[in-house]
């Protein structure tokens, strides 16, 4: 009888600047930074859905497909803090949670229903220069989503006039971000 494969298991802080990708496959974009810089993670790892070079926050990790497929599904709650330029309404704040009109792969879509809340100081995230205040003010919200469409979030606050600024995902289903730093990474048992 043979052993179960033990799978491998990360949580990661995904810092600003890095795609969510262990090996760079393009002629373009090979000054990039890529995951497998920031440890000697073992072969076969996969990042659980992703995050684009601009986003940071938490990634889950695994070498676990089926597991990796059910993280991604609508099942899971992904919760995101964006800084947006300008200061956002409760009109527009609505909008978001009724779920809004984007652009997916060139055609039309219109996102699943979301919580959101607007926070009235900056929330708890690490420190990172985004731009000067003489550019104007800014809104923090948080959008709890169960889907996750190419830059969903960025389109959503771009589409009621907000444009994300900065985007940092706190929450995937149980874990959170917490404490982390940018570029903390945890071994864990399970990510279910």
């Amino acid at each position: 009888m043979t052993k179960p494969l033990k799978h491998s298991h990360y949580i990661l802080y995904k810092p600003y600047g890095y795609l969510s990708q262990f090996v760079n496959n393009q002629n373009k974009r090979r000054n990039k930074k890529l995951l497998g810089s920031l440890f000697n993670f073992p072969k076969n790892l996969m990042a659980i859905g992703r995050l684009d070079e601009k986003s940071e926050g938490l990634l889950l990790l695994t070498t676990d497909g089926k597991m990796s497929d059910y993280i991604r599904s609508s099942k899971i709650e992904k919760e995101y803090y964006v800084m947006v330029d300008g200061i956002m309404s409760s009109e527009e704040l609505q909008k978001l949670k009724d779920g809004i009109e984007i652009s997916v792969n060139g055609k039309l879509y219109i996102t699943k229903p979301c919580a959101a809340f607007l926070f009235e100081t900056t929330p708890k995230v690490p420190k990172r220069f985004v731009r000067e205040e003489k550019h104007g003010p800014t809104s923090w919200l948080s959008l709890t989503l169960t889907e996750g469409k190419f830059r969903q979030v960025r389109k959503m606050t771009a589409t009621v006039g907000f444009p994300t600024l900065r985007l940092v995902r706190i929450r995937i289903g149980d874990f959170e971000l917490g404490n982390m730093q940018p570029g903390d990474i945890k071994e864990v048992e399970t990510i279910l």
